[in-house]
């Protein structure tokens, strides 16, 4: 049977191959194996109007959150994920300089399918919830992707 790192050594690797999130400043955390944490700062790149946050800008954080709180339990059983859908309910304009928690817990773990939910709160507005939203991904083994070397190595003999 393989060998499989512990999901925070899995995590640090995939925020290292994680180009999307560390050009969004995005910072993973893992609260435990089926529940993180992503923050990031709302920049100049991330307007869509003056002194306005895109909403793809949320739309990206959330699928983050929902994926990752997927991804970090399909590693605990050498899988990965990917996105079937999600949506999102935007509920207050996020602004420039503004903090955002985005927060993603697995609701379900099925045997081909995991469900996750996860809001974004502003700690610059009151902790405010700024969007929620709800994912379903597919689960799949580690070794159908190009990056399974990165992210499972070989057991050691």
């Amino acid at each position: 049977m393989d060998h499989f790192p512990d999901v925070a050594t899995l995590v640090a690797i995939y925020n290292q191959i994680n180009t999307y999130g560390r050009t969004n400043g995005m910072e993973l955390l893992l609260q435990q194996p089926g529940e993180v944490q992503y923050r990031m700062t709302v920049k100049e790149e991330h307007l869509s109007s003056p002194g306005t946050c895109h909403g793809g800008v949320l739309a990206g954080l959330l699928d983050s959150a929902l994926g990752a709180a997927a991804l970090s339990l399909a590693f605990t059983a050498g899988e990965l994920v990917s996105t079937v859908e999600f949506k999102i309910n935007y509920l207050y304009p996020v602004h420039l300089h503004d903090h955002l928690i985005a927060h993603g817990t697995v609701e379900h773990s099925g045997k081909t399918l995991i469900v996750s939910s996860a809001v974004i709160r502003c700690p610059t507005h009151d902790n405010r919830v700024v969007a929620r939203g709800l994912g379903t991904f597919n689960r799949y083994p580690a070794t159908k992707r190009d990056f399974h070397d990165l992210l499972f190595p070989a057991s050691p003999e």
